[in-house]
């Protein structure tokens, strides 16, 4: 199934996320390096080992499945996500979920993940990285920011060719600084922002599938006690204290949640909110732009976000939530229109 013939609103988050990538073509270079890295090492899927991986892959897999089409989306993986998992032989400790759904577990991190809760947490987690588009959505942010940057600089070497070659070094110095603070101000926070997404709908996927989460903060207290990341700024990943404490306040949201299929799991909770935010959307009937995903007052003509201009909307007969004439799915529900 092509990108285009599903929805672009995400089941789990319920946005649309930034997406500039050619997917036949992110998906096709995705495998081939997963397939170039699984001919360079030794595959374990015969052993104890390897059949563990397999048996918890298998059920979280199962887990997210029946989710979706319990909340009636399993067009976001059908026919897309090409799910495939391995065990390599190699200390490394770590392990990956590329974008299509195809995993790899290095055998170095079995040595921290003893049991089969733990190791769940580790795929639910890359799972999650894949379910969520982080990739892409990574990959896109980064080239848009390349693109500005190559842009400015062709601006300042015009400035040169105009005989302005002072201000040409003063935007070139600038470029250099704006492309620095945006790695740390802006790419950086984003991954951060990414890993707690994964964390939370990972600990939800291994929930899904019947596995204790209690636990799972302990576990990254180990895991943590292996590789200490404890400064947050110059990392895409969180300080170790900041994520073992989220991962508490989860246990307890997860495990007294009752209902997760009215809403998507990871919608920004009312807590997170500020009062007017919460009075405004309680009071107006709000629409989303279906450029780039933001929310609008339903009387707004352009949104703010992009500038993108709302169409007359009809709605969806699974829903009621406005939708452009021209839409395929539905932005509130993903329900197929057309």
């Amino acid at each position: 199934m092509a990108k285009d013939d599903r929805s672009s609103i995400n089941p789990f988050s319920g946005r649309k996320h930034y997406d500039t990538v050619n997917d036949d073509k992110f998906l096709e270079e995705c495998y081939a390096e997963y397939y170039t890295l699984l001919n360079k090492v030794q595959i374990a899927d015969n052993t104890p080992q390897g059949q563990l991986v397999n048996s918890v892959a298998v059920n979280l897999i199962t887990a997210v499945e029946t989710f979706l089409k319990k909340i009636n989306r399993y067009d976001y993986v059908e026919d897309y996500y090409d799910w495939e998992f391995h065990l390599v032989l190699e200390d490394t400790v770590n392990a990956f979920c590329m974008p299509g759904g195809k995993i790899v577990v290095y055998s170095g991190i079995l040595s921290i993940a003893k049991s089969e809760e733990e190791l769940a947490f580790i795929l639910g987690h890359e799972m999650a990285h894949a379910l969520l588009d982080h990739a892409r959505t990574r990959i896109s942010a980064q080239n848009t920011q390349n693109t500005i940057t190559t842009a400015s600089f062709l601006g300042s070497f015009a400035l040169d060719l105009m005989g302005l070659g002072g201000l040409g070094s003063l935007t070139r110095a600038a470029v250099n600084v704006a492309s620095v603070g945006s790695q740390f101000f802006l790419m950086n926070p984003w991954g951060r922002d990414h890993e707690l997404e994964a964390d939370k709908l990972g600990m939800m996927i291994i929930h899904w599938a019947g596995y204790d989460i209690s636990g799972v903060p302990d576990f990254w207290q180990k895991m943590s006690n292996h590789s200490s990341n404890n400064f947050d700024f110059f990392s895409t990943h969180p300080s170790d204290d900041k994520r073992i404490a989220g991962m508490k306040n989860l246990v307890l949201e997860i495990e007294n949640q009752k209902d997760f299929y009215s809403r998507p799991v990871m919608e920004e909770s009312p807590k997170s909110r500020s009062v007017n935010q919460i009075e405004t959307s309680n009071s107006l009937q709000t629409k989303i732009c279906t450029n780039c995903g933001h929310e609008e007052d339903a009387s707004s003509i352009f949104c703010t976000n992009c500038g993108n201009k709302f169409e007359v909307e009809s709605k969806c007969p699974n829903c009621g939530y406005n939708v452009d004439l021209e839409d395929k799915f539905c932005t509130n529900c993903g329900f197929k229109l057309h």
